[in-house]
């Protein structure tokens, strides 16, 4: 009787030890989650010249190594003051941005003074869970300021849109939501990061996603110089080849599977080795079904794209593609992706708006970041020329549009005051490529009159001298600091040489 006491006793002992120790960790663990406050002072893209009321935002994030703070882009993103704060305590610190990978929506702080770091503990990248496995999300959610800890079951990953910069990666799915405030704070798994929480799904309740531990360590490996080449593009244009017609047409037997090229990029790796009509049969070693995914983890598949992601720019990257029926194995040299491909710049942050201001008329570059002025409902809202942009490529010839956005009433500009986001095709004749080239154009103009034309024919015409002239008075009236944006002119002298 007295064995089996002592016996229970000592168990007893043990498991309240082994209870103790865990506390013990997870409240390290909870040291290492921060809190993170930001001021953001976004550009006004309907006066490129000015900033918007600054806001002020929250979010979280987690202790790494190297002294640095993993978060969301996002969370950050056009930020002009960071602090930081630890689980249970008051203080907060200055914080700066490190890294930031728009594409990935996850950025990398810096504390200058190092005694925030004493007593936390770096997490380590972990190994992304099976499905069905149970995950702790940490994080800050609004409503309250102390740390919140809620779990759930990973129920999906595949690639999914990126809602911060519309890009298209991987990502993990768990039936928990991600409240605001919670946006960066750590996905945990045994102690470990496997993913980074980044967005909820607006139309399912209790449904988050998360940067998942391969584009968490493909940042990380790209943060090492400091220099952000993102991820490597392809360059060709693909469509799924599950019509049985199709297939044949494209060369294919019946049990060949693939993804038909429909467009290559002049400019892009690609270009190298596929043409379109080619189909693409193999990325990396991973067969391409005809819905265009590969299986990535057994009885899991996502788009092709994953075998493309998890390089970085300059690698090799092995494909085998059929053309006319012939089988051919090649390597594509992967280059740093382009700023867009349409004809719409996608969604920048952290930079000036770039404008010009001649004759009283704002002009800019059509981009997201001025669709996205006209607010949520921006899809109805914007002006339908510039949503049709959108789904145009850009070439050699017309590398991005230019628009008058709007015109500021004065003397010169007379017959033109109720003119607004009008798509400018040609100056004087001379077709327009981009925004420099448009600035240049005007510029340069050595007429007595800068005629402006659409695709359509219709113009808009300015005395040249009278816009000179006019000048000064045009922008002392709006109170405007400087009739172009900073840099403009120097960035095109150093495409002149």
């Amino acid at each position: 009787m007295m064995k089996r006491f002592l016996a229970l006793t000592l168990l007893l002992l043990l498991t309240a030890q082994a209870a103790s120790a865990d506390s013990r960790e997870h409240e390290q663990l909870k040291r290492s989650i921060i809190k993170i406050y930001t001021t953001a002072a976004a550009p006004d893209y309907f006066n490129p010249w000015a900033l918007l009321n600054p806001k002020q935002l929250s979010g979280s994030g987690a202790v790494i190594s190297g002294k640095r703070i993993l978060t969301n882009a996002h969370v950050v993103a056009n930020g002009s003051f960071i602090q930081v704060q630890r689980h249970g305590d008051a203080q907060k610190f200055r914080a700066q941005v490190q890294f930031v990978s728009h594409d990935a929506d996850l950025a990398l702080l810096t504390v200058e003074d190092d005694s925030f770091f004493e007593d936390t503990r770096p997490l380590a990248l972990g190994e992304l869970p099976d499905l069905q496995e149970e995950v702790t999300v940490y994080g800050y959610p609004i409503g309250g300021k102390s740390l919140s800890i809620t779990r759930g079951v990973l129920s999906r990953v595949e690639h999914q849109y990126y809602a911060h910069a519309e890009s298209y990666l991987m990502a993990g799915q768990i039936d928990a939501a991600i409240n605001p405030g919670n946006s960066g704070g750590p996905v945990i798994s045994d102690g470990r990061i496997v993913g980074v929480a980044m967005q909820t799904n607006q139309g399912a309740e209790n449904l988050g996603y998360f940067v998942p531990p391969s584009v968490i360590a493909h940042v990380l490996e790209d943060a090492k110089d400091g220099v952000h080449q993102g991820f490597p593009e392809l360059g060709a244009v693909t469509q799924s080849l599950e019509s049985p017609s199709m297939k044949a047409a494209a060369g294919l037997s019946e049990d060949q599977d693939g993804a038909l090229i429909v467009k290559v990029f002049g400019d892009s790796p690609a270009a190298q080795v596929l043409q379109p009509g080619d189909v693409l049969l193999e990325v990396d070693g991973y067969p391409v079904a005809a819905d265009r995914t590969v299986e990535w983890r057994e009885n899991q598949r996502t788009n092709y794209h994953y075998a493309v992601d998890r390089h970085h720019v300059g690698d090799k990257l092995p494909v085998r593609f059929s053309r006319d029926g012939a089988v051919q194995s090649a390597e594509v040299a992967l280059a740093a992706a382009p700023p867009s491909r349409s004809l719409v710049l996608g969604e920048q942050f952290d930079q000036q708006p770039r404008y010009y201001i001649y004759g009283g008329v704002v002009f800019v570059p059509l981009n997201m970041n001025l669709i996205k002025r006209w607010g949520n409902n921006w899809h109805s809202k914007a002006p339908i020329e510039y949503l049709y942009a959108r789904n145009q490529w850009s070439d050699a010839q017309r590398r991005e549009l230019v628009v008058a956005l709007k015109v500021l009433p004065a003397m010169v500009n007379l017959g033109y005051h109720d003119w607004k986001n009008w798509i400018i095709d040609s100056v004087n004749g001379h077709s327009v490529a981009d925004f420099d080239e448009f600035a240049q154009l005007m510029e340069n103009n050595e007429e007595t009159f800068v005629d402006l034309r659409d695709q359509s024919g219709y113009r808009l015409v300015l005395d040249a001298a009278a816009a000179r002239e006019q000048e000064p008075l045009i922008l002392q009236t709006y109170h405007i600091p400087q009739r172009h944006s900073q840099g403009l002119f120097s960035t095109l002298a150093n495409k002149e040489e």
